[in-house]
Parts: structure tokens; sequence; C-alpha cells
């Protein structure tokens, strides 16, 4: 049976759609863009990563052809089935406890910005609870912008037209999100509740699970390398 669609989030177009309405097929057509340099640039040679909300592995096969020892980690089988060659766990991030530590946590995929403020504090506690004592969390978060400034469109290079339509206010501080994805063959449409966080609503959110900011890793600061805080 599969997982119950999630309020206010919902996606079409062919192929299966995870309950937060990311089209399996969709994500395995997407390239490989600057995160796995980010990540291998962030954290020791060799390093043992927790990856929670892989997807399909699109991050996660530059990884492993990296050299890092990768533990995959998807609420949705469907997307799981696609990752090869490591291991994979299924389950609610929010939920996970392993009862092991990591060189490594990643966080990426604009999760930190969950609508839902108990999920985002769950996702957050589960990243620090997997964290060796020396280990960092790397988080992706929304760019300073990324709700303001829409309509916008990028054309990838491979071919496919990426537009984010419209970010509108659903109350408490929550927008919801329209996107589309054109490809020569085939369309998608992804609607999704997403809680934009100023940069110190952020570091307050790590501090209430217990951990703190150790550098921003890109300019724009959208990437972030966390480390606990005590």
């Amino acid at each position: 049976m599969g997982l119950k669609t999630r309020a206010g989030h919902q996606g079409t177009g062919p192929g299966a759609i995870t309950p937060d309405g990311c089209a399996v097929e969709l994500y395995a057509r997407l390239p490989v863009g600057a995160e796995p340099d980010i990540v291998a640039a962030a954290v020791p040679a060799g390093a043992h990563i927790l990856e929670l909300g892989c997807g399909v592995g699109r991050v996660t096969r530059p990884l492993l052809e990296r050299g890092f020892t990768v533990t995959a980690v998807d609420e949705s089988q469907e997307m799981l089935d696609r990752v090869r060659g490591t291991r994979t766990i299924c389950g609610p991030i929010e939920e996970l406890d392993l009862g092991e530590t990591f060189d490594v946590v990643m966080l990426a995929s604009f999760l930190v910005h969950s609508a839902d403020i108990g999920t985002r504090q769950g996702l957050l506690r589960t990243c620090r609870r997997h964290i060796a004592a020396s280990g960092c969390v790397l988080i992706q978060r929304e760019g300073e912008d990324w709700h303001t400034n829409v309509p916008r469109e990028r054309t990838d290079a491979s071919g496919f037209t990426a537009r984010i339509v419209s970010a509108d206010p659903v109350g408490d501080g929550v927008n919801s999100v329209y996107a589309e994805y054109e490809f020569p063959d085939a369309a998608w449409t992804q609607t999704f509740l997403s809680r934009p966080l100023t940069k110190a609503q952020f570091e307050q959110a790590l501090a209430e699970v217990g951990l703190k900011v150790d550098t921003y890793l890109t300019d724009d600061r959208t990437w972030v390398r966390a480390i606990p805080a005590s």
C-alpha cells in the first residue's frame, strides 16, 4: 500500500508520485548539479554519509563514485528502488533512529523548510541524533529570494525547462509553491508547502535541537555546515 498524499502536496505527470508530490520519473531525469562538489569540499575524504531524503540517488551516485560510503534514506520505496550500490533504508526521516552515528548527515532538497514546525524539528533531531561528536550536518536551504523572485524560469543545458510559477501565502508563515518541469517528451507539475526561514530563524531552529552553524559553504548561504552545539 502506498503512503498517503501529504496535505497541500500534489504532483502530476507520468509515473509514480510520492506523498509530497515528487515524480519519481522526473527526478530520475534531472541532471546532477553542484551538490556532490559542495559536499566533497566540506567533509573529510572517505567519510560515511547518512543521506536523508536521497530520492532516486541523483547525489548518492556521484558521492559513491568519489569514494564516500553512503547510507541512503527516503520515505518512498519507489524512489529507493532507483538507488544502486549502497545501503538503503525506507521510512519517515523524522522518526529515524538507527542506533549509530555518522561522520556526516546530509539534509538536502530544502527539507528543513517543512511547513509543519514539528516535522522540521523531527528532521533536525534526526540529524543531531545520528551525528558523531566530531561530525557535521550539511543542510541545503532555500535562497533568500526564493519565494519573492517569482515567477522564474530556467532552461537547462540538457534540454528541459523548470519554472517556479507561484509562491502564495496560505497562512502561518507558509507558502504554497507551484512548479512546472517541461521536457521535449513529457511534463510534470508539483505543488508543495514551504516555510521560508530567515537566516536568524534558521539558526534558531538549529539551536532548538542542539546544533549550530559552523560555516556557510556557498556565497548565497544555501548550503550550510552545522556541528553539535556542545
